[in-house]
């Protein structure tokens, strides 16, 4: 009986051992010297620009696509003031407007978007694992060492990969990489008592709100019917209570009006009309004049839209997602394709339901999904917006203070300049009418730097890892530094000190912030080339009184004169060259009210002067945006000729304006 135990034992022990190197063999060894996990747009700039400055890098991505929100719906870019935008960031939108046939571009379809991301990574020959996610992190001390992936679509150990870099930068919306290696994170609201901020926590305002007096309840005025589908049992908390509830979710919807391009919108496969029933008693006490009534519909180029939520109820799917910063995959897969269901479910509702007035309906079903747009997933967005999902809890936490400029940081790494924007977090019953809560607002304040301690954790949780996304700031913060162009910049600032953190063999957090900055500007596109030479109004020599003006300009003011011409007065920008060669001059033109029809711009290129009439009729500048940059044309400058630019009130018949000029090297 002891031999027969004895033998079993042995050939379990035999299958046991005989199956380890199999699974070992299986779980591909990649190393690098630089880790990126997340394929976002800041996690694309990231890779590029550790590739670009001689560092083996391995780019990871989850899902099928890189560019994150960028290419997955949001053309329509918030920006604030594109004084922030700088380096890489700002080169994305420059190469999306050379698509265009313009200079620079913030509104754009997905797919040119994928393909300048992808673009990049060609460029850099950069390794990319796409359809791969983070199982587990080994750390020794406060040392990530390796991270493990699966297959995102068919998880099995035979198909796991190891990855093994010196330093590591988390690029997702969620935070997962931050999360598993140890370091501290927040998830949802602090209070107001915490940092000692104001708009913080539970907040219910009048912002895409529901009027007073809809009825919440399945049968009108009567609790005991229950709820209408969309709206939680919890009771509203005093202003200003922290908890976890985030901020809510949606797509950015790419749709298009050109017949030739369009698919249809049918009713979806788990429609449920019901989700919608609080549209309808929302729209009998505000009746509908259009579609616009309840969606944002940007206009994109070649027909097509960005569509964001707007009002009571719209594309947001208040109060559904509050489980997904923390959840397994599985239960975030769920989330997820809830939100589809609920938003492919709203279009067709609005297109097709007869309590729909017949304008509307007629309106709605002018639109439908674009051939061209999303052609591996059914012609919709494989991006959920993850507005918010963990935020990190770093050497500095970033909060209101910061982005109103009562708290200056001195190690900026990047600029923000949006307002505090944070969309609903639940709706529930206020005096028994549907009320929305959480929507903030907050605007008209100039950019500001972010620290780079809040791009890093604490030194004893982690010694090696970047987190330029789920950054380390309160949630009505991050409501300001969540865009898209900043998360590019931190992306690019994390890079650059992930490589002397490996070159000087030292901890992220004692890399000299200075020396980022330095090559940050000395090399702001990582290759080497010419940088331009920007000279704002702050550095104009300025004749006659002008008019400082805060918002609304390139940079953190610009000047006016509203006399018109009864006194002369000018502003000359004048450049520093360094280096001889041809640049193409530009000059900044914000929005403003009564504007002078025509501005007179004089160049001087070190040998002859050139005057140029600027026409209001000139400037086409875009709805989000600030203001253009307005070309002054080409001219070989060197720093032995004292060039510059003046912008005079000549002739002025209204406002004129001087703000920035731009020199460009021309390659």
């Amino acid at each position: 009986m002891k031999n027969i135990k004895a033998i079993i034992l042995a050939i379990l022990i035999v299958r046991f051992v005989a199956v380890l190197p199999a699974n070992a063999q299986n779980s591909k060894v990649i190393s690098a010297d630089i880790c990126v996990y997340g394929g976002t747009s800041a996690g694309v700039i990231a890779a590029y620009t550790a590739k670009k400055m001689g560092k083996t890098v391995i780019l990871i991505e989850p899902g099928k696509h890189l560019g994150g929100m960028s290419s997955g719906g949001l053309g329509y870019t918030d920006i604030g003031n594109k004084y922030v935008v700088t380096g890489l960031a700002r080169d994305f939108y420059r190469r999306i407007g050379t698509h265009y046939r313009k200079f620079e571009q913030w509104i754009f379809e997905p797919k040119v978007a994928e393909g300048i991301f992808n673009d990049y990574v060609k460029r850099a020959g950069l390794s990319v694992l796409l359809g791969n996610r983070l199982i587990k992190v080994k750390k020794e001390g406060n040392q990530l060492k390796e991270i493990t992936l699966e297959n995102s679509y068919k998880p099995s150990v035979a198909s796991n990969k190891i990855i093994r870099a010196k330093v590591f930068i988390d690029c997702t919306y969620e935070g997962d990489l931050m999360a598993r290696s140890g370091v501290s994170y927040a998830v949802g609201r602090e209070a107001n008592s915490q940092y000692d901020e104001t708009i913080n926590g539970v907040e219910l305002l009048d912002q895409h709100q529901f009027l007073d007096g809809v009825d919440p309840y399945k049968v009108p005025g009567d609790p005991k019917s229950g709820l209408l589908w969309g709206i939680s049992k919890e009771v509203l908390q005093a202003n200003g209570t922290g908890d976890k509830k985030v901020q809510a979710y949606n797509f950015r919807i790419t749709l298009t009006n050109v017949p030739e391009n369009r698919i249809p919108i049918s009713r979806p496969a788990n429609y449920d009309p019901q989700k919608y029933e609080l549209l309808i008693r929302l729209k009998e006490k505000q009746p509908w004049k259009t579609i616009f009534d309840v969606f944002i519909i940007s206009k994109m180029p070649n027909g097509k839209t960005d569509i964001n939520n707007r009002g009571g109820f719209s594309t947001d799917m208040i109060g559904m997602n509050w489980e997904y910063p923390e959840a397994d995959y599985n239960t975030r897969a769920k989330i997820w394709k809830e939100h589809e269901d609920y938003t492919k479910g709203f279009l067709y509702f609005i297109g097709n339901d007869s309590r729909i007035p017949e304008n509307i309906r007629n309106e709605m079903k002018q639109w439908g999904y674009p051939k061209d747009e999303y052609t591996d997933s059914g012609n919709w967005t494989t991006q959920l917006y993850i507005r918010e999902a963990r935020r990190m809890i770093g050497e500095l936490v970033m909060t209101q203070h910061h982005c109103q400029g009562k708290e200056v940081v001195d190690d900026g790494v990047g600029m923000a300049a949006y307002g505090m924007d944070s969309h609903n977090c639940e709706r529930l019953v206020v005096n028994g009418m549907v009320k929305n809560e959480g929507d903030v607002q907050v605007h008209g304040f100039a950019p500001y730097a972010v620290s780079y301690r809040a791009i890093i954790p604490k030194q004893k949780d982690a010694a090696n890892l970047f987190v330029p996304v789920c950054l380390s700031a309160t949630h009505i913060a991050y409501g300001s530094i969540r865009m898209e162009p900043v998360f590019m910049v931190l992306g690019q600032s994390s890079a650059v000190a992930a490589c002397l953190s490996i070159d000087k063999k030292i901890a992220v957090q004692q890399v000299n912030v200075k020396e980022i900055r330095d090559i940050l500007q000395s090399n702001p596109l990582a290759d080497g080339s010419t940088t331009e030479i920007l000279v704002d109004n702050e550095a104009g020599h300025l004749t006659g009184n002008w008019k400082t003006e805060k918002f609304g300009g390139y940079g953190p003011t610009y000047l006016i004169d509203t006399t018109k011409a009864v006194t002369a007065k000018s502003v000359q920008f004048i450049p520093k060259i360094l280096k001889k060669g041809t640049y193409h001059v530009y000059t900044y033109f914000p929005k403003v009210m009564n504007a002078s029809t025509k501005t007179y711009i004089t160049i001087y290129d070190g040998e002859k002067t050139i005057e140029k009439i600027i026409n209001q009729s000139d400037l086409r500048v875009e709805g989000q945006t600030s203001g253009e940059w307005l070309s002054l044309g080409l001219y070989d400058l060197s720093k032995e000729k004292k060039a510059y630019v003046e912008i005079s009130n000549k002739n002025a018949d209204g406002v004129t304006v001087a703000d920035a000029v731009l020199f460009v090297p021309v390659r």
